[in-house]
């Protein structure tokens, strides 16, 4: 897949070395696009990349790139995503995909009509150590699942704190992290919570620093996590079913969890990343792409719509309750 990158910041940065390090034939970033031209052009060299561009309209102009993958503000997404189908281009657009599931929506339908893959990178939800926990949920080898927990948080500092908390550009904890809590919540529930309760601190921006959500789910499930921007949280999960407890030291980047049978011999799972995670869902959009899918059946639009949904539910709890106080 020729590639170009549509921003020039930290996670723009990881895409690019991902895709040097997988040193596969059918993966190249071709070009980048900045607003800022010297911007893009020191990130082609730091890259190895043939093609910097100081326009996101020049970038996905350009006929050799196939797809893009937009690093831009939470805000611009979907602006962003659009400019890329309107010029043909394939899209994996990092998370959150938008910043409501209205305009995520409009995003796959669209894609749909045109022929084209379009995908949020919610890059956790490829990763090989899921498959075997999904099997766990889904063979039910420890009976049905019961209760989920997870925690998400770190400090920023404060050349950061403006872009992380800004209301234009997106900001916030719950669309900046939280999404991996209550992404790697539905992975597990394959449902909507039935029941939402929640706590919540807004910062000087009026965005959310910190919140606590206890969730619902149907046949009597529960789970709750915390997320945070300024407070270290370890990234921690534990998954609770009728006869064992499934512990994960790190959600995010998951390589090892520890099984826990009531009565047994406590045990290990790894899954070490081949590079450092990305490169499944880099992988997994080449095929995609490769066999003319609109969307991957691992991670689909109705996967994304109910994380997004979801968070749009939760900020509208937020809105009702500070509105009356």
């Amino acid at each position: 897949m020729k590639w170009g990158i549509m921003a020039t910041g930290t996670i723009a940065a990881k895409f690019a070395k991902t895709v040097a390090l997988m040193n596969s034939a059918e993966e190249a970033v071709v070009a980048v696009g900045s607003r800022d031209e010297k911007r893009a052009k020191a990130f082609a060299d730091t890259y190895g990349i043939k093609k910097a561009y100081g326009s996101y309209e020049e970038l996905v102009s350009d006929s050799e790139v196939e797809a893009v993958y937009i690093a831009t503000p939470n805000s611009l997404h979907m602006e962003n995503a659009m400019l890329c189908l309107e010029n043909g281009k394939h899209v994996l657009c990092e998370k959150p995909f938008t910043t409501n599931a209205a305009d995520a929506e409009f995003l796959y339908n669209e894609a749909e009509k045109r022929g084209l893959f379009i995908m949020e990178a919610f890059w956790i939800r490829f990763l090989p150590l899921y498959r075997e926990l999904m099997d766990i949920v889904g063979t039910k080898k420890f009976g049905d699942l019961r209760h989920v927990r997870c925690d998400y948080g770190y400090s920023v500092n404060e050349t950061r704190r403006e872009r992380k908390f800004r209301s234009d550009l997106g900001g916030g904890a719950l669309l900046d992290i939280g999404i991996y809590n209550l992404g790697f919540l539905h992975m597990l529930m394959g449902a909507a919570p039935e029941k939402i309760s929640t706590e919540v601190h807004f910062n000087e921006y009026g965005t959310d620093d910190f919140s606590i959500l206890q969730l619902k789910y149907p046949e009597g499930r529960t789970a709750q996590c915390a997320q945070s921007i300024g407070i270290r949280m370890e990234r921690r999960a534990a998954v609770y079913f009728d006869r064992a407890a499934v512990y994960l030291p790190d959600f995010q980047a998951a390589t090892t969890m520890t099984v826990k049978p009531d009565g047994g011999e406590a045990y290990t799972v790894e899954c070490p990343f081949d590079i450092n995670g990305f490169e499944y869902e880099i992988r997994e959009t080449t095929k995609c792409i490769k066999e003319k899918k609109t969307h991957s059946d691992i991670f689909t639009p109705h996967d994304s719509l109910a994380v997004l949904g979801l968070m749009d539910k939760i900020r509208d709890i937020w809105n009702m309750k500070f509105s009356f106080e």
